[in-house]
């Protein structure tokens, strides 16, 4: 069954006008031939061999106007009727089959098209055979410590991991940081810290929901909190969505996966068309017999790297791990645990390069990828066991996170090093030269915490404008900013908690919720409590007290960025309210007033 999308010329020439000549031009574009249509795209690319039952087949490279007749069939389901989406770029467009393929087939579509690795308009691709969900419980709960969460009298509704300042800045950095604790006891969600380490902002997430890769971005011309947030496997793959907020703090857009796959933690970036970056894993049944202990039929996770289009949540392209990378390029051994799935890429960072390709992450191939943003084809490899470039003295990393291409053919990369095996005494936040001319790599810096932490998972390296560089250690709880010449400028820490990314940026938060205040009398003595969650500007308070809720009058004001401010009233007031002051002493907000117990 045929889904068709014509131009006016096309309709024109449906309508009579070359009726014979409609199956030969009325596939084209509104103008020129055959020869002469620009090159489409596709996805699933043609001959792919891991595309999922409800994958969407998206056309790149022409209007969705232009696209024209598709002609799609199984070898097992036969004909698929649809439906064309278009993106919101108008330059491509989906065809969405109205039921899922069967897994194992052969699928061939047919068009008129120009498409890049096709014959004449025609493609075909394979539908894996889905092995199940991802099992295993989440990250274990980190023991027990004391002082590793922290209260709020005025908001009894936050428990947040704590956090210490091991070496606070002489001078105020630039930038507060913006961290995402995991591992409880406390909650977890995304947390806001000021410049010297104390806490701004947190937004708990619900009960066995993690948030990861907490940071600023642009989205829509304007800065905004993004953030993944889903439940996390004991293969540390997650499955969730990409969150948008507001420097409100309201929600803006929700970010999903296409095909089928929920989004993964690793990865969300929103690019400068304000499309979404992300990853996804998918289980299938593949031959990994090439890899010690591996069988011709054994359960593999195929790592996939989606740019979604944010308007539709249409896939504007998708790549496959295992359609171009071998499982023999992985270090990981074959799991000994049985319905293990087998995780031989674990894809960790996706990045938009200046020229368009994208630099993928894979932690177990040791390896960072450039890749083709039309085709997918792999452009050059860096480390692993297919390196394209000559690793020099010192180069050679393993089990790396958050691989990026920097300006001057410079990347950086956090450099675990403790797989298992150990393979590093301790990790390090390396730079390399790239000479793209010579194909070599040689050492430009690397920074390591002192003493030395070393971390199997996770971790970041995130170069900032003055130079500096702000590193997440992953497993390990600390987060640490490095001046140019690798000294130690801050430290910081959790208690207990970690964190996945750790990240530095300018941030104004305006939150529309009223600030709290609350109260506690001990004697003679009333203890006032105000805080409000979110809010930058804010520099200090003015305390309202009285014996009648509508009759309050000032008995206190000062200073404070804390983020819950402490001050003694005198005795004998009933209600108390709180208002939150900018520097120049101006009311930015008031509390509701509340009767002091």
């Amino acid at each position: 069954m045929e889904v068709r999308l014509r131009s006016r010329m096309s309709l024109l020439l449906a309508g009579g006008l070359l009726l014979c000549g409609f199956c030969a031009i009325g596939l084209r574009t509104a103008v020129g031939s055959h020869a002469a249509s620009p090159v489409v795209y596709v996805f699933p690319i043609p001959g792919a061999n891991v595309a999922g039952p409800k994958t969407q087949i998206t056309f790149r490279g022409v209007p969705a106007s232009q696209i024209g007749s598709i002609t799609v069939t199984g070898s097992v389901s036969g004909a698929h009727a649809g439906r064309v989406l278009a993106d919101s770029d108008g330059m491509g467009g989906s065809f969405l089959p109205s039921a899922p393929f069967t897994a194992g087939e052969l699928v061939t579509v047919s068009t008129g098209l120009s498409i890049a690795g096709a014959t004449a308009g025609s493609f075909s691709f394979t539908i894996a055979t889905p092995a199940g969900n991802i099992r295993g419980g989440g990250l274990p709960t980190a023991p027990a410590v004391k002082g590793e969460v922290t209260t709020y009298v005025s908001r009894p509704d936050l428990q947040t991991a704590s956090t210490k300042v091991i070496k606070r800045p002489s001078s105020a950095a630039p930038g507060d940081i913006f961290v995402a604790p995991q591992r409880g006891p406390a909650q977890e969600g995304p947390m806001i810290l000021g410049p010297y380490g104390g806490l701004i902002w947190f937004k708990p997430m619900p009960k066995n929901i993690t948030a990861t890769d907490f940071r600023v971005q642009t989205y829509q011309g304007k800065p905004a909190l993004t953030w993944w947030q889903g439940s996390i496997s004991g293969l540390g793959v997650g499955e969730g969505y990409g969150a948008i907020y507001n420097s409100s703090y309201h929600q803006v857009a929700t970010v999903k996966a296409g095909n089928g796959p929920g989004a993964d933690l690793h990865e969300f970036q929103i690019t400068s068309q304000d499309t979404a970056l992300i990853t996804a894993y998918y289980p299938v049944i593949w031959n990994s017999s090439s890899v010690k202990g591996g069988s011709k039929r054994s359960v593999v996770l195929d790592a996939i790297v989606q740019e979604i289009d944010l308007p539709t949540g249409l896939v504007l392209y998708q790549w496959d791990s295992l359609d171009h990378v071998p499982v023999s390029d992985s270090h990981q051994p074959y799991p000994t645990t049985p319905n293990t799935p087998y995780d031989y890429f674990h894809v960790n960072s996706v990045q938009e390069a200046t020229d368009g390709s994208l630099i993928v992450s894979a932690r177990n191939t040791w390896a960072a990828y450039d890749l083709s943003h039309q085709t997918g084809a792999i452009n050059w490899t860096l480390n692993g066991k297919h390196s394209s470039f000559t690793m020099g003295p010192n180069t050679s990393f393993a089990f790396q996170h958050d691989a990026r291409l920097q300006a001057n053919d410079q990347i950086t990369i956090f450099d675990d090093g403790a797989g298992p095996p150990v393979v590093h005494k301790q990790s390090r936040a390396l730079t390399l030269q790239l000479d793209m001319t010579n194909m070599t790599a040689t050492l430009a810096s690397q920074d390591q915490h002192r003493p030395g932490l070393l971390a199997e998972f996770e971790g970041s390296v995130q170069p900032l404008p003055n130079g500096d560089e702000f590193v997440g250690w992953g497993q390990q709880p600390n987060y640490t900013e490095f001046n140019a010449r690798g000294q130690t400028v801050f430290d910081g820490r959790f208690v207990s908690n970690l964190t996945y990314r750790a990240y530095r940026f300018p941030w104004s938060g305006a939150p529309t919720t009223l600030p709290a205040v609350a109260a506690k009398v001990s004697g003679t003595k009333t203890t006032v409590y105000a805080s409000w969650n979110g809010a930058t500007n804010r520099t200090g308070w003015r305390i309202l007290a009285g014996t009648r809720a509508g009759s309050l009058k000032a008995v206190a004001k000062f200073s404070s960025r804390a983020f819950e401010s402490v001050i003694g009233i005198g005795s004998g007031e009933q209600y108390v309210a709180a208002q939150a002051l900018d520097s120049h002493g101006q009311v930015l907000a008031i509390s509701h007033t509340v009767k002091i117990p």
